[in-house]
């Protein structure tokens, strides 16, 4: 288990007994809304807990689709790789799943990783044994 992840439960647990603990002192019906209040709050973290690796993993497949338009618009006669972080597995939690990785036919030693967003992409960073004057497809503009 991640310390994110560890930290996101110890969170849930201390909410949910302060909930639980101020709910013994009340009385009638505010009792009771005390402790639907902790039930929802359980059912509301649980749901976020499932459905954010879905919400995650849509949210980077619509990323790559935008992506690979942005590629054969610039890249027409170029073929390339992508890949993204495996999130789901154990080891690569620390890492942001937004990040997309893209290595080319022709400089298959380089790794370009992008940051899409709506309107715009974003090359924001390259690993190779290379030496800088020698990448192909660097967009990264040091004038900046």
């Amino acid at each position: 288990m991640h310390p994110t992840e560890i930290i996101e439960i110890i969170s849930v647990v201390v909410v949910i007994s302060i909930i639980i603990i101020a709910t013994l002192f009340l009385k009638g019906k505010m009792k009771k809304f005390g402790w639907l209040l902790a039930v929802i709050v359980l059912v509301a973290y649980v749901v976020f807990y499932f459905a954010r690796p879905i919400w995650i993993d849509t949210q980077i497949d619509k990323k790559v689709d935008l992506l690979i338009q942005y590629l054969e618009e610039r890249y027409p006669d170029e073929s390339w790789a992508i890949s993204t972080v495996p999130h789901r597995e154990d080891g690569y939690k620390h890492l942001n799943p937004y990040y997309i990785s893209v290595v080319f036919e022709s400089e298959p030693d380089v790794i370009y990783s992008y940051w899409v967003e709506k309107d715009k992409i974003y090359q924001i960073s390259f690993a190779s044994d290379k030496h800088f004057d020698e990448f192909e497809h660097l967009e990264i503009n040091l004038n900046e």
